[in-house]
């Protein structure tokens, strides 16, 4: 058997010779003595029905990839991810995605959309379904990437009206998939990181989210109408807006943010 004697002034001698060892050691030991963090301050929670693009997909498309590129470059967000199929299975998801309280939340709805459902579910069980978890997991607001979510916009404002719920946002056509996807994209990754104090400033949620589409030409037909008629983004995209604090009601600035696209653009008017 093969004896090791410790051999206090040689170790003391190779840690003097190899300072970069000492290091790694004195790092290892300080990670071992701090208790690990098992989730992120913010949380994009993801409920998403089986798209079916075309006849092969096997639930082969997601929008989990583009948001899980979002949560990088955010940083210190958590992607919580379930599929739905139907009212039960989505009050299911949700409660299993619900589980830790946030310092900002927000759920993203993708899915199909039309004749006042999300997936097949009623547009608003949805948010009503929302609304039974937004305070313990702290959720500010609700992107609902469907077609035709934001069609009747009052039912948007109806299903956030005196909740925790701050914002909710939806298409009231239809919406190409990837254009879409884009959209949700910038306006997660915009209030994701919106200051607690802001939400209970009306203007700055509409800054913050006419800051978000910026990108995007408000003439740019993101999808048609019931007569497939070609819809522009101005004219499609519905934002919804509660402040916090009593007194403030659920209200209809899709107007607004996008009176504000304008500021954000450079004026090249006079290179024309």
């Amino acid at each position: 058997m093969r004896h090791c004697r410790f051999n206090r002034s040689s170790d003391v001698a190779d840690g003097e010779r190899n300072p970069s060892l000492k290091y790694v050691l004195q790092t290892l030991i300080i990670k071992q003595n701090q208790m690990p963090k098992k989730y992120a301050n913010r949380a994009i929670m993801v409920l998403e029905s089986p798209w079916e693009l075309d006849a092969t997909d096997a639930n082969r498309s997601t929008v989990l990839p583009f948001i899980e590129g979002v949560a990088k470059l955010t940083g210190d967000t958590d992607v919580l991810h379930a599929n739905f199929y139907d009212e039960s299975s989505l009050l299911a998801a949700a409660n299993c995605l619900a589980k830790l309280r946030h310092r900002n939340a927000i759920v993203y709805i993708a899915a199909h959309g039309g004749n006042g459902k999300v997936g097949s579910v009623k547009l608003l069980s949805v948010l009503a379904a929302i609304q039974v978890f937004a305070k313990q997991s702290n959720i500010t607001g609700v992107l609902i990437g469907s077609c035709y979510g934001g069609q009747c916009s009052t039912k948007l404002e109806v299903g956030i009206e005196g909740s925790q719920l701050r914002w909710c946002a939806s298409y009231a056509s239809s919406a190409s998939w990837l254009q879409g996807t884009l959209v949700d994209c910038a306006i997660l990754e915009s209030m994701i990181d919106l200051p607690a104090a802001a939400y209970k400033s009306r203007d700055k949620m509409i800054e913050r989210l006419a800051a978000a589409i910026s990108p995007f030409s408000p003439t740019y037909p993101i999808g048609d109408d019931e007569d497939d008629e070609p819809v522009s983004l101005r004219d499609s995209l519905q934002f919804v807006v509660q402040p916090e604090g009593s007194g403030h009601r659920a209200r209809n600035v899709s107007e607004d943010v996008f009176a504000l696209h304008g500021a954000f653009q450079t004026d090249d008017e006079d290179d024309n």
